[in-house]
């Protein structure tokens, strides 16, 4: 006979585990999906009668012909991409196609052979490819394909699947030099284990939530919360608070999504100033302030100043809103400070931080409440 706390125990991983399945399934085809496309392309740039037409601006129309969200020109030469780097992965899709009703694919290794050689005779020391299927999301692959040296991508798939490292965690070990520390280290093992024991993990959302899956999925970026309950809260809060100071602010866009290289970011608030003629971008954090909150604004700041900024525009503005639940902070970061007259403006139009302080301070108070 069970007692209601092992009911609810049952509950909780039940749930947990059925999420993490669903999750791991949408990831899966996600991938499957792109490195087929990716494969359709190579295969029409190899044999397709009217490839010399299109030449170099092919994934530019196909994007434009197709108008799918997450099929952008950017991505197509990214699952192209995909598509040759890891011409593998064919071994394991002629199953999982045939589930899907798909049986034309099991033609499929033969069609790949004719356009991509041998994949087995050359392939070096390959981790399974159906463990890369379950394993390792989309996201962790983008951040493999720029890897040239086929010996470092199999080095951080393996410690990516042997340690189980968030999308975040495989990138900071990637820009650490993890790989080329390693092989000069004098104790690689003790390097191994100081890695493994800092590691990052990945949670459920970590997959739910990557631009790829909600674009896959047909979700909008607005439907997406990455932030916690709590900055969400304030963000929806401020951007009325804003609006209603009357210092001309007009609205534009709510977790306005910008991408830089190859990579998706978020802006909190964006807001065009008409008095200053500028963008203002928020960002609000409910913990501490820390010196990479700071950079990200200003990378923020300095995108829209090169690929948004209008000619007559001023340069634009950047709001830090900190808060750790007992304090609160409010940080301007501006663009060229050596303009005297555009910051006088800016001292007098924007709002205080004395005010946004007390905004912050009350908001807190209510949600306490």
């Amino acid at each position: 006979m069970t007692n209601f706390n092992s009911l609810v125990s049952t509950i909780q991983e039940t749930n947990f585990t059925l999420q993490q399945s669903a999750s791991k399934a949408i990831n899966r085809y996600l991938t499957i999906r792109n490195w087929l496309i990716g494969f359709h392309i190579v295969e029409f740039e190899q044999n397709g009668e009217d490839r010399a037409k299109y030449g170099q601006r092919l994934v530019d129309d196909l994007a434009d012909a197709l108008n799918i969200a997450g099929l952008s020109g950017r991505n197509l030469k990214l699952f192209r991409q995909f598509y040759l780097t890891y011409p593998q992965i064919v071994q394991t899709l002629s199953a999982q196609l045939g589930s899907l009703g798909m049986a034309e694919w099991n033609l499929l290794p033969v069609r790949i052979k004719a356009i991509n050689g041998d994949v087995e005779s050359r392939s070096f020391n390959f981790i399974d490819p159906e463990m890369l299927l379950s394993r390792l999301s989309f996201s962790h692959l983008t951040l493999l394909l720029p890897l040239r040296e086929p010996e470092k991508r199999a080095f951080y798939e393996r410690q990516c699947i042997k340690t189980n490292w968030s999308v975040a965690e495989l990138k900071r070990q990637i820009n650490t030099l993890y790989y080329e520390r390693s092989g000069i280290s004098l104790d690689p093992e003790a390097l191994a284990r100081s890695v493994e024991e800092h590691a990052e993990r990945p949670c459920v959302t970590d997959i739910i939530k990557s631009p790829f899956t909600f674009e896959f999925l047909g979700l909008k970026a607005k439907n997406v919360v990455y932030e916690n309950d709590l900055e969400q809260a304030l963000v929806d809060n401020l951007e009325a608070f804003l609006i209603e100071l009357g210092h001309g602010f007009c609205f534009e866009a709510k977790q306005k999504r910008i991408i830089i290289g190859d990579e998706y970011f978020f802006v909190d608030l964006v807001f065009y100033h008409r008095i200053l003629k500028c963008h203002v971008l928020i960002e609000l954090k409910t913990n501490e302030v820390r010196h990479e909150h700071i950079g990200q604004l200003k990378t923020y700041i300095n995108y829209y100043k090169k690929e948004i900024m209008a000619r007559d525009d001023n340069p634009p503005v950047g709001l830090l809103l900190v808060t750790d639940q007992n304090r609160a902070l409010v940080e301007y970061a501006v663009a060229d400070s050596d303009m005297q007259l555009f910051v006088s403006k800016y001292v007098v139009n924007l709002p205080s931080k004395e005010q946004l302080q007390d905004f912050i301070q009350h908001e807190l108070a209510q949600m306490q409440c």
